[in-house]
């Protein structure tokens, strides 16, 4: 195979996010509500949500990397990409889970409530990109300053 990309890729990246959006529709999971009620161990639906697509994703990769030896869309070689765990993973996931502990979406599902017609939640993704640009502006800034 070679190393160009499909013509599919633009594509099959629109319609799974199509099949992410309306699953998290269907599901429940795109309402603020549902997603409080299963942080405070009311409703567990959003953990066979989460849990089934951990299977199917899993599933999907364990085949995938088995059988071919490039990916279909993209052409690239498959690689393991390794994260150190870090200071920045910790004190990252703290703040995420406060974030979504606080407003009951995450980054995935906002979007899809937008989709449902919960245009308040467009509050929470104003924040969302404001937040990830702080972050970006701040480690610039610290990397220039180290330099």
């Amino acid at each position: 195979m070679s190393d160009q990309q499909s013509p599919w890729f633009m594509p099959a990246i629109f319609v799974g996010g199509l099949v992410f959006g309306l699953g998290l529709a269907i599901s429940g999971m795109a309402r603020p509500e549902v997603v409080l009620d299963f942080l405070q161990f009311d409703d567990f639906g959003l953990l066979f949500v989460m849990g089934g697509a951990a299977v199917v994703t899993g599933l999907a990769f364990f085949v995938a990397t088995t059988v071919l030896d490039r990916a279909p869309l993209t052409g690239t070689a498959y690689a393991r990409r390794v994260k150190e765990f870090d200071r920045n993973v910790v004190v990252g996931g703290v703040i995420f889970g406060v974030g979504w502990g606080l407003s009951g979406i995450c980054p995935g599902a906002a979007y899809a409530s937008v989709g449902i017609g919960n245009l308040p939640i467009l509050w929470a993704i104003a924040g969302m990109f404001l937040g990830a640009y702080a972050q970006g502006y701040v480690r610039s800034r610290l990397a220039n300053t180290a330099n």
